[in-house]
């Protein structure tokens, strides 16, 4: 049937594709018009409303987008942003009638949408890259137009390119901020918190960042004393300086006053000066006013032109224009550095809005190096409190060898409440002690140390095991109702070869014997120090030549991936196992052994802090040894240097005998005339020849310098120029008086 004459088709019939086509161009093409007159309308008063460059980036745009900057309409092939004549006709089928021709450019526009709107993302993601930022914003406001253009049906609306640009602008800062402060927060030290700043801002933010510190960093409420000196921290640039230099040598700002990039001072991985440069700040100068307001100026403002040559030196060109920013960082309570940003004339200069953003970067890092120097203090003053807390090296005592390690349970938390220590005691013994406080801080650490004192005050007074850890559990319940620990408290005597140990909730030691069989000491466990009202067992075991005894905290042998008991077979294997690569018969080295120890801990075996003390069992022979009883009478020193000459004989040791008789007969007099009971005379040989006088009294003679006229006060005096050392010691039941002697031809290691 022919169509009506006035062209309108009949329903259920489409027009043929030409005549399809056809209309489809000319509404397409009456769109696109529209949309790019909405597009250099928006260029247009975002050129009245920024400067000439902003203008020059509209046009940019527009080229971008197949216009004309002059303003001539492009060809009708080209206009891809509202006529779409070619792609309809590509279908190759019908609309089929006026509602069909509409969904077919509803979809022909949304398509064109998404497209625009993938390459409209990139250039935000570029936009604080160094590219030119109007240029991207007019370029997506365009894109936006040309798209609400081409999905517009009937009497649709268009948008509006100018302010969904500045909109996008102002979202990429504030992404930029979150993300760059996001990174200055995952510094934990001073180091770490710079380096985020710079590598932040570089080259997202700026094209070079300067970051000056004070030297030295106040902490917390101290005031610095001497005139305020910055030095320069970090410095990071966008690219080297042959990069930024060109090819002919010229620099990066390229004109005469420019700042020139191969001229900064750099420090760091990349650095080409070995020290960082000093700024002190002038009172009143114009540095100091610039940091006392705080607030990031630009380098041409008033107050910072002054100020960054007092920064930077004179050496060192300012920038023109507002190609820098001076952004003082201030902590909690005072200024402690500054930030300088510095761009290159290859991208646009900063803007109003970027003081805001130099001000949160600022803010932000300030406050984190504030906390990186209080933490850094705390850190020190922990430190130094655990290691005063433990000994710095331990007593060499006759009879025993002993070698130690301490670990804590991380680096980053050095303070605990695990310990150890080897006290010397009368008559050649030593105290073998290893204490764990509950918990991880420094109140655990104060609370390790003051047990460990009252522990070697207990221990001069020799008293036995069971006693001295009945004391510390007093001792802990005086500090506080929570305060607990564990401890196992051993003293071991060379000349007996017997050990007497106590234990209070600590893990039971293990003995590693000279065949190389390991065991696990039968120790009665104990209640902790702290619970109070418990009575505490001591027993006494062999401790034959040769053997090593392993006394270790709960962090060795308990972690989550294993229980204590099971720790404590594992530890025994691994001894057992040493043992035997070293051979069966002589003992692994100590210092070797305690690191043999600490490989048996896996990558989650730390959990706790660790204290081991190894003590190998030399021992004193009895042949070694001399001992007599003396009644208190006036006849006991004659007898003291008979005894002692009979024992130099045996022993070949003639060349003393002099020396010998002479103390022995000043010390023993000394105890005869204030002992009511028989006095001991002791001779041990090893190193160096000993002697030990113990009474009953417990009065401890003090040396004095005796006047002319005194007839006695000069045995001491005698005895401190004589021997190699001396000393005495309080018992329970008395005191000991003793003094060394080198052996012949024996090195004197006094």
């Amino acid at each position: 049937m022919p169509a009506p004459q006035d062209g309108t088709p009949r329903p259920g019939r489409g027009r043929t594709r030409g005549s399809a086509a056809q209309g489809a161009a000319g509404r397409r093409g009456r769109d696109g018009e529209a949309a790019r007159n909405a597009a250099r309308d928006t260029a247009a008063g975002g050129s009245r409303r920024r400067d000439g460059e902003a203008a020059r980036n509209a046009a940019h745009a527009a080229a971008a987008h197949d216009e004309d900057p002059a303003g001539a309409a492009p060809p009708v092939g080209r206009a891809h942003e509202g006529g779409a004549a070619a792609g309809a006709a590509g279908q190759g089928t019908a609309a089929g009638g006026a509602a069909g021709t509409g969904r077919a450019d509803q979809g022909q526009g949304q398509g064109q949408g998404q497209g625009v709107a993938a390459s409209e993302g990139a250039a935000a993601g570029r936009a604080y890259q160094g590219q030119d930022t109007g240029t991207a914003d007019t370029a997506a406001g365009t894109a936006d137009t040309a798209a609400g253009a081409g999905q517009a049906t009937g009497g649709g609306q268009a948008l509006i390119g100018g302010d969904g640009g500045l909109a996008r602008r102002e979202g990429d800062r504030l992404r930029f901020v979150g993300a760059a402060t996001r990174r200055i927060a995952r510094g934990i030290d001073l180091d770490e918190i710079v380096l985020g700043l710079c590598r932040a801002t570089v080259p997202t933010f700026s094209d070079a960042i300067l970051v000056y510190l004070r030297d030295p960093l106040p902490v917390g409420d101290e005031r610095p004393l001497g005139p305020v000196v910055l030095r320069l921290r970090r410095t990071d640039r966008l690219r080297p300086i042959d990069d930024l230099t060109g090819a002919e040598g010229v620099g990066a700002a390229g004109v005469a006053g420019e700042l020139d990039f191969s001229q900064l001072p750099m420090v760091g991985p990349q650095g080409d000066l070995p020290a960082a440069e000093l700024c002190e700040i002038r009172p009143g100068g114009a540095l100091a006013e610039v940091l006392r307001g705080v607030r990031p100026v630009f380098g041409s403002a008033a107050g910072a032109k002054d100020a960054l040559p007092e920064l930077l030196g004179s050496e060192h060109p300012v920038p023109r224009g507002q190609r820098a920013i001076l952004a003082p960082l201030r902590g909690r309570r005072r200024v402690i550095g500054a930030a300088v940003f510095l761009r290159s004339p290859e991208r646009p200069a900063f803007e109003q809005n970027d003081l805001l953003v130099a001000a949160q970067l600022a803010t932000h890092t300030a406050l984190g190096i504030d906390k990186a120097v209080l933490y850094g203090r705390e850190a020190y003053i922990a430190d130094e409190l655990q290691r005063t807390m433990l000994p710095d090296s331990l007593p060499q005592p006759t009879g025993v060898r002993l070698a130690s390690r301490y670990l804590p349970a991380a680096e980053t938390a050095r303070v605990g409440g695990d310990w150890y220590d080897a006290i010397p005691l009368p008559g050649s013994r030593v105290a073998l002690v290893v204490g764990d406080v509950m918990g991880h801080s420094m109140t655990s650490a104060a609370i390790m140390g003051q047990l460990r004192t009252t522990a070697q005050t207990l221990a001069q007074l020799d008293l036995p095991p069971a006693e001295v850890l009945h004391h510390l559990d007093e001792q802990a319940q005086r500090l506080g109702s929570d305060r607990m620990a564990t401890c196992l408290y051993a003293v071991y005597d060379p000349v007996s070869h017997r050990i007497t140990i106590a234990n209070a909730g600590h893990p039971p030691p293990v003995l590693l014997h000279l065949g190389g069989r390991a065991e696990v000491l039968r120790v009665p466990p104990g209640a902790p120090i702290g619970v109070g009202g418990v009575d505490f067992e001591a027993v006494e075991l062999d401790a034959p030549a040769g053997a090593t005894l392993l006394l270790y905290t709960d962090g060795l042998v308990e972690s989550r991936l294993r229980d204590v008991w099971t720790g404590i077979e594992q530890l025994r294997e691994r001894l057992a196992t040493t043992a035997q690569l070293t051979g069966l018969d002589h003992p692994p080295p100590l210092e070797a052994l305690c690191d043999d120890v600490l490989d048996m801990l896996g990558p989650g075996d730390r959990d706790d802090d660790i204290a081991l003390l190894a003590a190998r069992f030399d021992g004193i022979a009895p042949s070694d040894v001399a001992y007599w009883f003396l009644d208190p009478e006036e006849t006991a020193p004659g007898r003291a240097r008979r005894f002692a000459r009979r024992a130099l004989t045996r022993w070949g040791l003639e060349e003393l005998q002099d020396s010998l008789e002479l103390l022995v007969s000043e010390v023993v007099t000394n105890a005869v005339r204030y002992a009511e009971r028989p006095v001991t005379l002791r001779l041990l040989r090893t190193d160096v020849l000993r002697c030990e006088v113990g009474d009953d009294s417990p009065q401890l003679p003090r040396q004095r310098r005796a006047r002319d006229t005194d007839e006695g006060g000069r045995g001491l005096f005698l005895v401190n120029r004589m021997a190699r050392r001396w000393g005495a010691t309080r018992l329970s039941s008395g005191k000991v008086v003793w003094f060394e002697l080198p052996l012949p031809g024996a090195h004197d290691r006094r």
